[in-house]
């Protein structure tokens, strides 16, 4: 996303000539409900002057420690370092916030100029040898002194991250580094920016009723929906974003379209177009590579699992062939169960790809008599959400109050102020869960600002912000979640409990900022009331009569709790194998991105009828995403929350000792090692077993 500095400057100049009294408000204090952004006020011209204050000001901070003449400690050198940059935190988690969720072309000019300051920034910080005598000075004199969990594991952090960031490297090997991470930063976001145009690209547009064969009005209404949107009122439009695609390959009776579709989503960055992403893979994993090599590791995957609870590639490659070929082995009977019912049929078709869907939904139905558009009225969004906030409040004690006329950052942005029991603030928490064209895909959870003990010894709460593309309301119906929906809101919602119930002094270890296969504790495990009948009873309820979801229904859900796992196991485990082959690379020389895929699920079994869940060239979660060898840590982390959700299980969903001894497993965030803050409350090692039998696999 590298463009000249010069259309921004212009910009900003003619701004200036037209409004000279006007302040930016990232360079004032915000008198905002909180302090939260105030959104409203915010132009695009406002970024670019708000980065360069923040790294101006950050760099004094920074020369201050280097300069104090006092001798290194603690306080003077780690504490310090973590409370710096304050401008620069808070310009940045609005700004790559929004290029995220609500992102436009202007944006995307202020990103290409942005990164590279970012990234020369960051590394002109943790390059810093007179700053990294300092912070070794604390590191190497650390026993003894008293310092606290919480100190230590900062510590530890901070002293890494100056090792990994190459600051033993000689001055042409930092050199050369800065370039990498320079280089990176706007491969990375381009990969983003391709993947977010060839999705928005794709309409399959319908005109003829028997186009429709087999929708159920749900989705003829949510496809009437985007042609309007798309100025095509009168047709139905089916895109690629999930709740477009996906219902459509679930009930539309036309193999021809499903066909198409289904293409189009796989091929996604591999058409051969401007936004063909094969070169800007083979490109990022070239440099990643000589990264590796140049920080001494042979590998990306030795390099960033170095920095995690797995620490070795071996590990990570035995654990996933392990749950791989168990969810195989299922997927296979799946396939033949399903092949039966398409014989029976008497159409002559062999189970395709874009066929898994279509008669994975025939089979739920023949065996369990379960229609996914009969729970759906009994998942309002509004429901679900009041569902998830009950739960929380029931566990931990926690109150949302939703809150009129606060900054939004998109008008369906919605927003929560969230107390404790006895009142006092916990954070505040938006919601943004519809798809729109400047949204990229999935869903996630990050800060607009993040917990710390201030200065002046206060407690700085969380702005917390969940996102999501969930099915879209209608002209004559609310937003109907289908169970895999439920289940995501509730999963973000457990990421957005872990940065809301922060509990640390130093914002580096406060919240999610934890090993990324621990992250995914905490999101995981919320999943798991979700779905429990308990639970269902107290959110569940239809959109139009308020009556409760029945028993049946209840029992339905529950029955097919592992319906399809050999699928969706197989697929995330694929995903997360390729991930892995990509990063234990050595060299990327002469490799075509496409064949390499097909080399590695072939070696693995994979079979042709399911592709990994996320294949190479729209694989965000990996190149763009944060996730590199790291895709692993959603089946890493569901060992643990199986494992952990057993406690509650056990003692009751709610029982009050277990609900405060895992409430102090989020506030702890990163201030202690992720398997001691396990242990604590588990009170031993996480059972393997659990995982798979949770999936049906064992």
């Amino acid at each position: 996303m590298k463009k000249t500095f010069l259309t921004i400057a212009a910009a900003m100049m003619m701004l200036a000539c037209t409004q000279t009294d006007r302040k930016n408000p990232f360079l004032e204090e915000w008198t905002t409900p909180e302090g939260v952004p105030p959104f409203e006020q915010i132009q695009v011209t406002d970024y670019l002057p708000a980065f360069e204050e923040g790294i101006k000001q950050q760099k004094a901070e920074i020369k201050a420690i280097v300069d104090n003449p006092e001798a290194p400690t603690f306080e003077n050198t780690l504490a310090a370092m973590d409370a710096s940059g304050k401008l620069l935190d808070k310009v940045s988690m609005v700004f790559f916030n929004i290029t995220e969720s609500d992102g436009s072309d202007e944006l995307d000019k202020v990103m290409e100029t942005v990164l590279p300051l970012v990234s020369e920034h960051n590394d002109n910080i943790y390059m810093d040898a007179k700053l990294f005598e300092r912070v070794k000075a604390v590191y190497d004199a650390k026993d003894g002194k008293g310092y606290t969990a919480e100190q230590l594991m900062l510590l530890d952090r901070v002293y890494k991250t100056f090792v990994r960031n190459g600051i033993a490297l000689p001055a042409d090997k930092q050199a050369r580094l800065r370039e990498i991470n320079s280089k990176l930063s706007v491969l990375q976001q381009q990969f983003g920016k391709n993947l977010l145009a060839e999705t928005n690209a794709y309409k399959l547009v319908l005109e003829k009723e028997e186009d429709l064969a087999g929708l159920p009005e749900s989705v003829r209404a949510a496809a009437a929906e985007l042609a309007k949107a798309n100025g095509m009122e009168g047709k139905w439009v089916i895109g690629l974003q999930n709740p477009s695609r996906i219902p459509f390959l679930q009930n539309s009776d036309r193999r021809d379209l499903r066909e198409q579709v289904y293409k189009a989503y796989i091929s996604r960055g591999n058409n051969g177009n401007e936004n063909d992403n094969k070169k800007i893979v083979l490109n990022i994993v070239k440099l990643r590579i000589e990264k590796a090599n140049l920080l001494g590791f042979e590998t990306p995957a030795d390099f960033i699992l170095d920095d995690t609870m797995a620490k070795k590639s071996d590990v990570v490659n035995s654990f996933l062939l392990g749950i791989f070929n168990a969810g195989n082995k299922k997927a296979k009977k799946e396939l033949a169960e399903m092949q039966a019912i398409a014989d029976r049929e008497g159409k002559g078709v062999k189970i395709e790809p874009w066929d898994w869907d279509y008669y994975a939904q025939k089979l739920r139905k023949e065996k369990y008599a379960m229609n996914e558009d009969e729970i759906k009225p009994y998942f309002k969004m509004e429901n679900v959400r009041a569902g998830a906030f009950a739960v929380a409040h029931k566990l931990y004690g926690l109150n949302f109050e939703k809150l009129e006329g606060m900054p939004l950052f998109n008008p369906e942005a919605e927003c929560f102020r969230v107390t404790d029991a006895d009142s006092s603030l916990i954070g505040i928490f938006y919601t943004d869960y519809y798809p729109r064209a400047s949204k990229r895909g999935g869903a996630w959870m990050t800060n607009f600002r993040e917990q710390s003990i201030d200065k002046d010894g206060n407690d700085v709460r969380p702005v917390v912000i969940n996102i999501a593309n969930f099915t879209k309301p209608t002209a004559t119906e609310p937003s109907l979640l289908t169970i895999d929906e439920v289940q995501t809101l509730f999963h973000e919602f457990g990421h957005g409990l872990h940065g809301l119930l922060a509990k640390a002094n130093y914002k580096t270890v406060s919240g999610t900022n934890v090993a990324r296969d621990f992250v995914e504790l905490p999101s995981q495990i919320m999943e798991n009331w979700a779905v429990e009948p308990e639970v269902l009873a107290m959110y569940a309820k239809h959109y139009k009569t308020g009556e409760v979801i029945p028993t049946e229904l209840i029992e339905k859900i529950q029955a097919t709790s592992t319906f399809n796992q050999g699928f969706m196991t197989t697929e995330l485990a694929a995903a997360a194998i390729l991930d892995m082959n990509w990063h234990d690379l050595k060299s990327a020389d002469g490799i075509d991105p496409v064949a390499f895929e097909k080399t590695m699920m072939d070696k693995i079994g994979l079979i042709p009828e399911i592709a990994p869940r996320y294949r190479t060239t729209y694989f965000n979660h990996i190149w763009s995403g944060g996730y590199s060898a790291g895709y692993y840590s959603y089946l890493w982390a569901e060992v643990l929350d199986k494992d952990a959700f057993q406690a509650f299980k056990t003692t009751g969903l709610f029982n009050p000792t277990t609900a405060r001894a895992f409430r102090t497993l989020l506030e702890k965030g990163g201030t202690e090692e992720p398997m001691v803050l396990y242990r604590t409350f588990r009170g031993a090692e996480p059972n393997p077993e659990a995982m798979l039998v949770g999936r049906g696999l064992k």
